[in-house]
């Protein structure tokens, strides 16, 4: 293996521990997980590589399926090109490579039965900060040999290789460069929006933001014009989840991600929809994005709108003689 800028195992997340501190970690693009893993047969919760940016290279052992979402990667499988989006056969002794991503920041390399570490606090992703899950609780490194899952779908590991169509907005029409346009995120309003200025709460959504070289799987920090928090000082801590959106004192908005704290005491101006984080996962540094507002309702119909591309995944591979029922997750 060569692992790359930054690789780590993920699955979901580890749900149920926030209350004790414990954050919630996972597939920063969590569509793109539950695709790949579809791809080859596993159940939405299996455990991938997460792989940021790339280059990065992994030889097999054993023949096996694979899967390749998020980002865009032209792959190869020793000679053969392997393109985002496909799933295809591995023979034992195969080398996948991938260059850099050519748009998006993250992909998702997705094996037959999962990649079957432990699972801790009831899930198999890394806690990079904490050091514990995934890989021996750290960043994957050159020469990791990982554990495989044993395959739910062993009679697909020489399917013929298959692509299907990727999400509508799938990072591949996500700016690229400061010079794109911008990416739109949705975003309900916060507990504390309503106290800022109005001057504030005008420029949040009419500005312009770009994602700051220093954002990481805990929060994207963004550059524009700050904003004035109306006199309002740090709070008490309060409940925040991946998606908050905080303004601390220097007025630099910050958006939680998955690794981030489970409290804070900044004001939250807002929250981004859970449909649309998995498209901030994939926003390159420096690259331009805008907000909008939008109701719980309109949030609802997002999510649901992806559910329903998934279940259009589904019946396509049923029609196609493949598997379009996840199985269980059920190594380890």
């Amino acid at each position: 293996m060569r692992a790359g800028l930054l690789s780590s195992v993920q699955d979901r997340g580890r749900f149920g521990w926030r209350h004790l501190g414990i954050v919630q970690s996972g597939a920063l693009d969590a569509l793109a997980l539950e695709l790949g893993n579809r791809l080859v047969g596993n159940a939405p919760t299996a455990a991938a590589i997460e792989i940021t940016l790339g280059p990065a290279r992994f030889r097999f052992t054993g023949a096996t399926r694979v899967a390749l979402t998020g980002g865009l990667f032209a792959a190869k499988l020793d000679d053969r090109p392997f393109s985002s989006g496909w799933s295809i056969p591995v023979p034992a002794g195969a080398v996948l490579s991938l260059p850099a991503a050519s748009a998006g920041m993250r992909g998702y390399l997705c094996v037959s039965g999962g990649v079957a570490v432990p699972r801790v606090l009831g899930s198999r992703s890394t806690d990079l900060a904490a050091g514990f899950g995934g890989w021996q609780g750290r960043a994957l490194r050159d020469g990791d040999a990982l554990p495989l899952g044993a395959p739910a779908w062993a009679a697909g590991i020489h399917a013929p290789a298959f692509g299907v169509r990727l999400p509508e907005n799938a990072c591949g029409s996500c700016p690229q460069t400061a010079e794109a346009e911008p990416l739109t995120v949705r975003v309900m309003p916060g507990p504390e929006y309503g106290a800022l200025p109005r001057a504030t709460r005008r420029r949040w959504w009419t500005q312009t933001w770009r994602l700051s070289a220093d954002s990481n799987r805990m929060g994207y920090r963004l550059t524009g014009a700050e904003l004035d928090r109306g006199g309002q000082a740090s709070l008490p801590s309060h409940a925040v989840v991946p998606g908050t959106i905080q303004v601390p004192p220097d007025g630099r908005p910050i958006i939680l991600m998955n690794d981030a704290q489970t409290t804070g005491g900044y004001p939250r101006i807002g929250v981004v929809i859970a449909a649309d984080l998995w498209r901030l996962a994939q926003l390159r540094l420096k690259a331009p994005v805008r907000f909008v507002p939008v109701t719980v309702a309109a949030a609802w119909a997002a999510c649901w709108a992806e559910r329903h591309y998934l279940r259009r995944i589904d019946a396509a591979l049923r029609l196609a003689g493949l598997p379009g029922e996840p199985h269980d997750d059920s190594n380890g």
